[in-house]
């Protein structure tokens, strides 16, 4: 079974990787993974239901929740730690969960990915709800740890996804929503960090930023939630403001001070002409929406 996944067999266009040029391991390269944003593109009506799911979830406290082995768990942490600081989420919002723990990001855990129940128990441990959405990772879109952790998912009655680079894979059998990225063979064979790792980090771009746009985090397209936790994220968050509003640069910080460090009240403040206290009213009757706090603007 294994030998017949696409993401297993030997790419044609590099029998010869051995003998290759530098230039040439390279041009192939390049040109293998221009494939991935096609092959994404007959997905795209997958990631779209998956990401309206992942909107209904937040929209109810429920969470984002990433579940993988090997390189696609760590892209589903990537990915978790990422939406902190770019959208102010709690690290309880997006949750990346790896088999073999935290120790598994640096280190191989030996039996980890074959074991169902320890997906299960994954899972379990974080009192998984009907309110969540979990996305399952798998390039193989058949390891035993996933699979088990999108069969509990399904019995505790939340939203499962699963994303692999095979077609029919068996872990889309477990999924309410199936994403299945035919990524083919790889430059060298069977590493799946490659094409299929790429695909992987693509799809779950698209999910975790699409779904934060649908909640309000998004004004335009800057990122108004952006948690200014240190010195270029300051400066980004004025740049932000300045954009947003016309402002020069002086006038983006002093607002950025009276705003508390917070981009989207600053935004409401100078565009509205209101104190930092109606602003913060407006952002929360909109429920984060910064053109809708902005509709007295408009009439």
């Amino acid at each position: 079974m294994f030998e017949k996944l696409g993401t297993e067999t030997r790419n044609q266009k590099t029998m010869a990787l051995d003998q290759m040029s530098t230039r040439e391991i390279l041009q192939v390269m390049n040109e293998e993974d221009q494939r991935v944003p096609q092959a994404i593109l007959t997905q795209l009506p997958h990631i779209e239901i998956a990401v309206d799911r992942v909107i209904e979830s937040f929209r109810n406290q429920g969470r984002l929740i990433y579940i993988g082995a090997g390189t696609s768990g760590r892209l589903g942490i990537l990915d978790a730690v990422e939406c902190v600081p770019t959208f102010s989420a709690s690290p309880e919002m997006v949750r990346g969960i790896i088999a073999g723990g935290l120790k598994a990001l640096t280190n191989a855990v030996e039996g980890a990915e074959d074991d169902e129940e320890l997906g299960k128990m994954d899972l379990a441990r974080i009192h998984l709800s009907e309110r969540d959405t979990v996305i399952g990772l798998a390039a193989s879109g058949r390891t035993p740890y996933v699979i088990g952790a999108l069969a509990y998912a399904n019995s505790r009655g939340a939203t499962t996804v699963s994303i692999s680079c095979n077609p029919g894979s068996k872990m889309s059998a477990y999924s309410d929503i199936a994403i299945e990225v035919e990524t083919g063979p790889e430059v060298l064979t069977g590493s799946t960090r490659l094409k299929a790792g790429t695909a992987q980090k693509m799809v779950l771009n698209m999910i975790s930023t699409a779904a934060m746009v649908g909640i309000g985090k998004v004004y335009q397209n800057l990122m108004v939630d952006v948690q200014p936790t240190n010195n270029k994220l300051k400066e980004r968050s004025k740049r932000i403001i300045m954009e947003a509003t016309g402002v020069d640069y002086e006038t983006a910080g002093t607002y950025f001070e009276k705003a508390d460090h917070q981009v989207k009240t600053a935004i409401v403040m100078l565009l509205l002409g209101c104190p930092k206290k109606e602003a913060a009213e407006k952002i929360k009757r909109s429920k984060g929406f910064v053109r809708e706090a902005l509709s007295d603007l408009r009439r």
